[in-house]
């Protein structure tokens, strides 16, 4: 496999992906196939990538790293 084939399971939009939340109030995409992080929560999916993107962009309304947990 050359570089220009790979393509980072975190980016494919063939799988599914979760959304997770921590306890900050931050979000983040996740692929089904790996293991969830210790902290992290599934907050919706299994999904398609671009729905697990809309629901970020509908329900994480501040990405300040100083204002994500107020008010989430």
């Amino acid at each position: 496999m050359s570089n220009s084939a790979y393509l980072n399971p975190f980016d494919d939009d063939q799988h599914e992906f979760l959304v997770l939340k921590n306890s900050a109030g931050q979000y983040s995409l996740w692929p089904v196939f790996a293991t969830v992080p210790e902290g992290w929560h599934p907050q919706f999916g299994p999904a398609a990538r671009s729905a697990c993107n809309d629901f970020i962009e509908a329900h994480w309304l501040s990405i300040n790293p100083f204002t994500a947990g107020a008010g989430q």
